[in-house]
């Protein structure tokens, strides 16, 4: 194995002279002495004293090589000084912003409400109301609709206006594309209304309290038709009434009822119908003529009277038969044409010649002595209204349609060109 060389140093020494002799090395201890000395005579500091020297002055070289070193960046400290300082200067003109904007909505809903309430207490004054109607200003801002004198829609709602012999439940009309004549909200004199429409409702609850004083109940029967449902009392029975009204136009602004298929239920016995129409008089009800057919007595009391006997239609030889055999009797009363004439007639006319007859039926005279006497007018009157809406001093008012729902009676109007307030 190799071992590395290690150099090493000799040094030669000689005593004489001579031509093989080496010249010595300078000793560095010489060298330092050297140096130690001043060439003007003075002794002169080495560099191991200024190395060992403690100085009290900062070291000047040293601050300029830091800064030289690690320059400070003025630019980029002043970007990050204008963004620290303009993110707060945009927050507060947005919250600015903002506050002022908020403010201009609640300035011009304010002065929105007080123009609603306005109008209300006007129209509950011209109208002679008992409460202030409802108002409600369409569009936004109002304030810029009140600068421009004009207004894009007006809802007025009115509760409980008499009409007659009703009180209209709701009466609610919408306004569109208004011109104000004023100075603000606090002086208008006046408007022209271009195009309305409005719908008028009569309840059936009103309609029961007003006409049917609690004992008459209103409900639909089908397009334009009501039928109202009710007692009666009369010759101390009570009597179900019921009527069939039909709605219907009366000119441009009105509505009237026209009353018909007016009847009087006695129980299940029989139906009174006023008038002097083959249908109309006092007739037994189907389930009662099958009662009289089943027992004897009754049905030979009604064959034993020549009227009933010849508006049945029934041969005379029929009857004498099943008069004597009760077989004979049984096969002409079940027979269902029979049936169907005995509830054709009219117990009225028996009543004047044989009222022993329609005790045994179990018809109280003094009750078909008030019937008669109650005439189809009086009837009707109970279940018969109508209406007209107001004829505005200008423009055109005109009734559209008439409408029956489940709630009530609907009337659609519309108006054009209305003059308001003048």
């Amino acid at each position: 194995m190799r071992t590395p060389h290690t150099p090493t140093h000799h040094i030669a020494h000689s005593d004489g002279p001579g031509p093989d002799r080496v010249p010595s090395a300078r000793s560095p201890y010489d060298e330092l002495a050297a140096l130690a000395e001043d060439p003007a005579g003075g002794p002169q500091d080495s560099p191991l004293d200024d190395f060992l020297r403690v100085d009290d002055t900062p070291d000047q070289r040293d601050d300029d090589a830091d800064d030289a070193w690690a320059p400070p960046n003025h630019r980029r400290r002043g970007r990050r000084r204008n963004r620290a300082t303009g993110l707060p200067t945009m927050l507060r003109l947005t919250v600015w912003v903002l506050t002022f904007a908020c403010l201009l909505a609640l300035a011009d809903r304010w002065a929105l409400l007080y123009a609603e309430r306005q109008a209300a207490d006007r129209l509950k004054d011209r109208l002679h109301l008992t409460a202030a109607p409802e108002v409600r200003i369409g569009g936004f801002p109002f304030l810029t609709q009140l600068l421009d004198q004009r207004l894009d829609s007006v809802q007025v709602t009115v509760p409980d206006v008499p009409a007659d012999r009703v009180t209209l439940t709701q009466v609610t009309a919408t306004a569109r594309d208004i011109r104000i004549d004023g100075d603000g909200p606090t002086a208008v004199r006046g408007a022209l209304v271009r195009q309305m429409h409005g719908q008028v409702l009569l309840s059936f609850a009103d309609m029961n309290r007003e006409l049917g004083a609690s004992q008459v109940a209103f409900s639909a029967q089908g397009p334009g038709r009501i039928r109202a449902l009710g007692s009666l009392r009369l010759a101390g029975h009570d009597v179900r009434v019921r009527a069939d009204a039909h709605i219907q136009r009366d000119g441009d602004r009105g509505i009237s009822t026209s009353v018909d298929g007016m009847r009087l239920d006695i129980g299940d016995l029989a139906t009174y119908r006023p008038g002097t129409g083959r249908t109309e008089g006092l007739h037994l009800t189907r389930a009662a003529a099958r009662r009289v057919t089943q027992e004897a007595d009754k049905i030979k009391a009604l064959l034993g009277v020549p009227e009933i006997v010849h508006r049945m239609g029934v041969p005379d030889s029929a009857v004498h038969a099943a008069l004597h055999d009760e077989d004979k009797l049984h096969r002409l009363t079940g027979a269902p044409r029979f049936l169907h004439q005995l509830t054709r007639v009219n117990l009225v006319d028996v009543a004047l010649a044989h009222p022993e007859v329609l005790k045994r039926l179990g018809v109280d005279l003094s009750l078909l002595t008030s019937l008669t006497k109650l005439t189809r007018p009086q009837i009707a009157d109970r279940f018969d209204f109508a209406f007209r809406i107001p004829n505005p001093p200008s423009g055109d008012l005109r009734l559209q349609r008439v409408a029956v729902d489940k709630d009530g009676i609907h009337v659609y109007v519309s108006g054009a060109g209305l003059l308001l307030g003048k």
